[in-house]
């Protein structure tokens, strides 16, 4: 079982920055692979970025690639999203997302999940 607690949202400007974490419980987190999806009002959850139990192995969604940087601290059981350059179409609930098995791009792959935190992002 792991429980997952995402921080680190909020209101910025278009071009700004914000950093998500996403703090795990459990002694197995570097096992897992752990990714961000987002949901905006309206839309289904779409995938962000994932990154593999190795740090070098990461994979991102087109258009956030050069913004974005997923990372991982596994002696602080951590997953990072640094979001650069942000445009009010990234705003949306961003959720993060483990599993031992899946390291894909398909939300229902995940079955442990955060609760969730809101990025607002206005122009």
């Amino acid at each position: 079982q792991v429980r997952l607690v995402e921080s680190g949202g909020g209101l910025v400007q278009a071009g700004g920055s914000l950093r998500l974490s996403c703090a795990a419980s459990g002694s197995t987190f570097s096992r897992y692979s752990m990714v961000w999806f987002r949901q905006a009002p309206g839309k289904e959850r779409e995938f962000v970025a994932v990154i593999r139990w190795s740090s070098d192995n990461t994979y991102y969604r087109n258009s956030v690639k050069g913004r974005f940087t997923i990372s991982r601290d596994n002696a602080k059981n951590t997953v990072y999203l640094q979001m650069n350059s942000l445009k009010p179409e990234d705003t949306a609930v961003y959720y993060c997302a483990a599993d031992l098995h899946s390291s894909g791009t398909d939300a229902s792959d995940y079955d442990y999940w955060g609760q969730g935190t809101q990025v607002t992002v206005s122009s």
